[in-house]
């Protein structure tokens, strides 16, 4: 992990933002976006990875994170992360991957997202989505 003035800024947020969520099997939803920014390689990725679900999953908005003085850089990552449920998921990850710091989050995110063995059962519609991610990270790993 890297610990800036702003990574840990970005913490504390994340924490706070994503206070009582739990993941699919049960564990603190946090532990997701912290697992992420362990494997970032700089300031900006850290920082959106910590907040790349803070704008989806809860109340607060891009704006606000904004009026937070993030990095622009790591807050247009957050921006592009953010899907838009009436955009095909497919497009989606297209679009980001024209941005470095968006792309390696999501790389990231889609591996994490992707590990079965972080589930107690697995579904059918488990299998599925780890199909659409493996259709994803493809597409992202295309040069």
């Amino acid at each position: 992990m890297i610990y800036t003035e702003q990574t840990k800024k970005a913490i504390k947020l994340s924490f706070q933002a994503h206070a009582g969520q739990l993941d699919r099997c049960g564990l603190p939803y946090v532990t997701h976006p912290l697992h992420l920014a362990e494997q970032m390689p700089d300031e900006d990725c850290t920082v959106a990875a910590l907040l790349h679900d803070v704008v989806e999953d809860t109340d607060y908005s891009l704006e606000d994170l904004r009026r937070m003085d993030f990095p622009p850089r790591a807050l247009e990552a957050v921006a592009l992360l953010t899907h838009d449920p009436a955009e095909p998921y497919m497009d989606y990850v297209a679009r980001l991957k024209q941005n470095p710091v968006a792309r390696t989050v999501k790389l990231a995110d889609l591996r994490h997202n992707s590990d079965l063995t972080r589930l107690d059962t697995v579904t059918e519609r488990d299998l599925a989505r780890v199909e659409k991610y493996a259709a994803a990270l493809r597409l992202l790993e295309e040069q």
